[in-house]
């Protein structure tokens, strides 16, 4: 990154409030986890506000403004997690910004959909799954996983179940 002037620093200050996080780190969409950060060393070795300690202060204070977004922006685009709820976020133009906390709960809302079903059928499927196992009913168990899949094919909680309840019990199956 080119050393920016005085200007130019005070420019990217006011702004930097309507850069998403790839546009702050200079970086594609795609890029991968080397690249986001290399880029996110290279940003921040130019805008710590311990490198700029030679600007007067009104400096230092928009160095140290956009240092913090530059941290935040690496924070979540280094975490997949993360990553994948702010692009989701982008993508509906919710805004681009995301709190390391809102990140943490759309991964906590979307593991639970996993494990719970993400349709009505294949929740009220798997409880019953769940509490065949509970009274060691192996077939119903069996089947009840079975049509919760035929809900949710793509749920992997739902398939990793049927499939260690196959290995634990075949012959009751």
């Amino acid at each position: 990154m080119a050393k920016m002037t005085r200007p130019e620093i005070r420019a990217l200050s006011k702004i930097v409030d309507e850069l998403d996080y790839y546009e702050i780190l200079r970086l594609q969409p795609g890029a991968g986890s080397t690249e986001i950060r290399q880029a996110y060393h290279a940003t921040s070795r130019h805008f710590h506000p311990d490198a700029r300690r030679h600007l007067d202060d009104s400096l230092i204070e928009e160095c140290t403004r956009i240092s913090k977004r530059v941290t935040e922006a690496y924070c979540v685009l280094r975490d997949p997690r993360r990553r994948q709820a702010y692009d989701a976020k982008l993508s509906r133009g919710d805004g681009l910004r995301i709190q390391i906390a809102e990140a943490r709960a759309v991964h906590q809302k979307e593991t639970v959909q996993i494990r719970q079903g993400r349709t009505a059928q294949g929740r009220d499927l798997f409880r019953k799954a769940t509490e065949a196992m509970a009274e060691e009913n192996w077939p119903a168990a069996f089947q009840n996983l079975q049509l919760a899949l035929t809900f949710e094919s793509d749920n992997a909680f739902f398939r990793d179940q049927l499939d260690s309840l196959r290995d634990a019990h075949p012959s009751e199956i």
